[in-house]
């Protein structure tokens, strides 16, 4: 999924040779930045597959959750049938039963 989005990983970053010119890029200066881009896609990689990881989690419990939300609906429904049998009975007595 994500591997189709990113166009490079730290380890080709990490491998990468650059040509020198006459007048090129300091290597110094180059390997100080590419280590930097290289820490940073490790610790984005990291926290998308923590991201990821955690989405699951959140999906699997709104499942469950909507799973058990009709069994609560009904245990709802029965308590307030019950509740208004007795109030019934309180109000009406037994006149309403004969």
């Amino acid at each position: 999924m994500l591997a189709d989005k990113v166009k490079l990983s730290a380890k080709e970053i990490l491998e990468k040779e650059f040509k020198t010119g006459v007048r090129g890029y300091k290597q110094e200066d180059v390997d100080k930045f590419l280590d930097m881009v290289i820490k940073d896609y490790e610790a984005f990689h990291q926290e998308i597959e923590e991201l990821q990881q955690e989405n699951l989690q959140l999906k699997k419990q709104l499942e469950e959750a909507n799973k058990r939300q009709p069994a609560q609906s009904n245990t709802t429904n029965f308590d307030i049938l019950k509740r208004l049998s007795n109030l019934e009975k309180h109000v009406f007595g037994s006149k309403l039963y004969d």
